[in-house]
């Protein structure tokens, strides 16, 4: 039964941005296909952002109506919405309209928002119903808030989404039709190391090579199919998890020993926390006090969430291809593909090596922050970072970026432990931190990206950095 619901937890947690993530990273298909281009991406912050209207919305009404929202049909809705988006995503992510003098991917970016309104709203609803289990599970679920990430990553890396090659091409320069005519040739390369051309009368050549995206191995529409798939067991696992009695009594059961554990064990620890129990509740549920004498406590907690969500769901995203693509492509898809298991791995690791003391996640989340700013260094100096052609750097940018998920997973999974054994609440507010942090990362790294255009992205096939 232990075994069933950590199941059904690691699934439901998968449901917090399977669908978003998923969009991420089967941009490199979709910018080839949709107006937008390379412009996408751009498009696709700003609609992320608006979607912010859901966790606003709930936390201002848990504030000044607490009681008046349920979180299980809320999330119900979520998960049904999420569900049916991803489906109707299959079948029309390519449809366009005519809108202000040209074509534009209306419907990608209405799905698209309703989408992001599913996933920011679950970081303020599926943390305060987590409140309700006991506390280990709470580490299963940021278990499957990180298979959110990988899972998609690897049914893209399957999909061949985003894989380059180099092609030689040959521009000439053609005088028997017409000095100034040029066209393209490609250039064959058999396997005995001979060129095949087929070119008519003089010309002058110019020899270069180019990226080109070799063809997926299966199309976005399947791509989409799974995505709704995916949510879809999210959506049975939490209707399964619900109607698991022996979780409550264990929730209940683990709160009261809890309680003892608190006023008995460790109350040095509950004095670190600045925790409050009321012994006189029959149910056994943890109280929110002011506790005053630890303000500052409370205040670092939230700081230091916001922090790192801000770094790793907004800022760094941000820069990924930038730092990694100079590397080349190989470089980039470790670097997607294996921090995106660092984040779960970290989560499995906290459940056997926890440590709540808060100046060891400081020091660890500032370790984290130095791996992020090793990437954010290699980013600003694209397409010619550290080490650039030397296996070396690749192998520093792919270690880089996977000590960076790692260390900062395994913070935001123990500051989520701790505000867990304060009370529902706390886990609310843990919540809107985690979209505030998300949001301001996201509005700092826009117009740097978008507008100003800080970063210089990169051709692999063509660079000419001097050594």
């Amino acid at each position: 039964m232990t075994f069933l619901i950590h199941l059904l937890v690691c699934t439901f947690g998968m449901g917090s941005w399977v669908a978003i993530n998923g969009l991420w990273v089967e941009l490199p298909l979709l910018v080839t296909e949709l107006p937008e281009g390379w412009y996408l991406p751009s498009y696709l912050t700003v609609i992320i952002q608006l979607a912010n209207v859901g966790p606003l919305l709930v936390t201002l009404l848990h504030h000044f109506r607490p009681g008046c929202l349920s979180e299980v049909p809320i999330i119900f809705t979520v998960l049904g919405v999420g569900t049916i988006a991803c489906t109707l995503f299959a079948f029309l992510w390519n449809m366009t309209s005519w809108v202000l003098g040209g074509h534009h991917s209306i419907a990608f970016m209405v799905l698209t928002f309703f989408l992001a309104l599913v996933d920011c709203t679950s970081s303020v609803t599926f943390l305060p119903f987590m409140s309700r289990l006991p506390t280990h599970y709470l580490t299963t679920f940021f278990v499957g808030e990180g298979l959110s990430g990988l899972l998609p990553a690897l049914v893209a890396l399957a999909q061949g989404s985003g894989l380059t090659t180099c092609i030689n091409v040959t521009e000439t320069s053609d005088t028997t039709s017409s000095p100034m005519s040029t066209r393209k040739v490609h250039i064959t390369q058999r396997a005995n190391g001979t060129l095949v051309s087929s070119l008519l009368g003089t010309a002058t050549f110019r020899a270069h090579l180019e990226s080109r995206y070799l063809p997926a191995h299966f199309s976005p529409l399947v791509f989409f199919l799974l995505l709704s798939f995916m949510m879809a067991c999210c959506l049975v696992a939490f209707f399964l998890l619900q109607r698991q009695p022996r979780c409550w009594e264990a929730s209940v059961e683990d709160l009261l020993n809890s309680q003892i554990t608190l006023h008995s064990i460790r109350p040095r620890e509950e004095k670190d926390l600045g925790l409050s129990v009321d012994s006189s509740q029959g149910q056994g549920h943890l109280e929110e006090k002011a506790a005053p004498r630890h303000p500052a406590r409370l205040v670092f907690i939230y700081t230091l969430v916001a922090f790192v969500n801000a770094l790793t769901n907004g800022v760094l995203p941000s820069v990924q291809t930038y730092s990694c693509l100079s590397y080349g492509p190989v470089a980039y898809h470790l670097s997607a593909t294996l921090s995106s298991m660092a984040n779960p791995l970290a989560c499995f690791l906290s459940m056997f090596l926890p440590n709540r003391s808060l100046p060891f996640l400081g020091i660890l989340a500032v370790l984290g922050t130095g791996f992020g700013a090793y990437n954010m260094a290699m980013a600003v100096m694209s397409p010619c970072p550290l080490m650039q052609g030397h296996w070396g750097g690749e192998v520093l940018i792919v270690a880089s970026w996977v000590l960076f998920i790692g260390c900062l997973s395994y913070v935001k999974v123990m500051l989520g432990v701790i505000l867990r054994d304060r009370s529902r609440s706390a886990l609310l507010w843990c919540g809107a931190a985690v979209q505030l942090g998300s949001l301001l990362g996201a509005l700092l790294m826009f117009p740097l990206v978008n507008v100003w255009r800080l970063f210089s992205s990169a051709d692999f096939c063509n660079l000419h950095c001097s050594a």
